[in-house]
């Protein structure tokens, strides 16, 4: 999100200005990163616009990109700026009246037309023509600008100068580690469940439910059940007492899981279904 919507801000004695760069330009990025191959980004702008990057240096500091408005030449009379450059809005009318007065340009009036899209019209006093006021506009207004990109953020505490291709990678291995704690997180939740399920079959299949009928106290049938389940269950630390294991859980059967076995109602017994279990 950084990359792509960009970010600009002053701290104490730090300062950084991100441009902000397409999703999707993003995301391809991302899995080359994965595949381990090479991958160019460059600043996207919502605006539109035209972009110089020859000196863009990946977005670390001591770069520099120039920024241009789409302008076109609608007639011998009029220019319409129909893409204005990054972070100009009004600031770029604003300096086409400031050129013109100053004798920069010559132009009649300056119409904003823009409503969805972006239609600036600029009717050219009599004589002028479009070409020359067309290199004119880029050269003393903000249809032209330049922007010094400086990628500074906070990387394990510290603030760093990195590139955009490093922030990326940063990125995209900490998305990585995520998925990774996510499918482990789901994994311990099936062994879980594969657990459990373990423990109703061999409870149910050996009728150890059977075991308890005598038992006089709480207790005892918790003491039962467990001494039964080490008959046919090998653990990462118990044994089987039985010589050959019927079943291997990866982990040790607690005293919870006991009680949830005592839990377990007549219903579902009468109806345990050994293949389908």
């Amino acid at each position: 999100m950084l990359l792509a919507q960009g970010a600009e801000g002053i701290a104490v004695g730090l300062s950084t200005k991100i441009m902000p760069h397409n999703f999707i330009e993003l995301i391809n990025a991302s899995i080359k990163i994965l595949e381990d191959k090479k991958f160019t980004i460059y600043p996207d702008f919502l605006e539109g616009g035209m972009i110089d990057v020859s000196n863009y240096n990946k977005g670390q500091r001591g770069g520099k990109i120039r920024l241009r408005a789409k302008i076109e030449i609608r007639d011998k009379k009029t220019l319409a700026i129909t893409e204005v450059p990054y972070h100009t809005t009004t600031s770029l009318i604003e300096s086409i009246i400031k050129a013109n007065d100053k004798g920069k340009i010559k132009i009649k009036k300056v119409t904003d037309n823009t409503a969805k899209d972006v239609e600036i019209l600029v009717e050219l006093a009599p004589g002028i023509s479009p070409e020359v006021t067309m290199d004119a506009l880029y050269a003393f207004t903000n249809c032209e600008t330049s922007v010094s990109p400086n990628a500074c953020v906070i990387v394990e505490n510290k603030p760093q100068f990195l590139t955009v291709d490093e922030i990326l990678r940063i990125s995209t291995e900490n998305t990585k580690e995520l998925l990774r704690k996510e499918l482990e997180i789901q994994l311990a939740e099936l062994l879980e469940k594969w657990h459990f399920a373990s423990l109703e079959r061999i409870f149910i299949e050996n009728r150890v439910y059977r075991e308890i009928e005598e038992a006089e106290t709480w207790e005892a049938v918790l003491e039962i059940i467990a001494t039964e389940l080490k008959k046919y269950v090998e653990t990462p630390n118990v044994k089987c007492s039985a010589g050959k294991p019927q079943y291997t859980l990866h982990r040790d059967i607690t005293e919870e899981d006991i009680v949830r076995l005592t839990e377990i109602k007549i219903k579902r017994i009468s109806k345990f279904n050994k293949f389908k279990a």
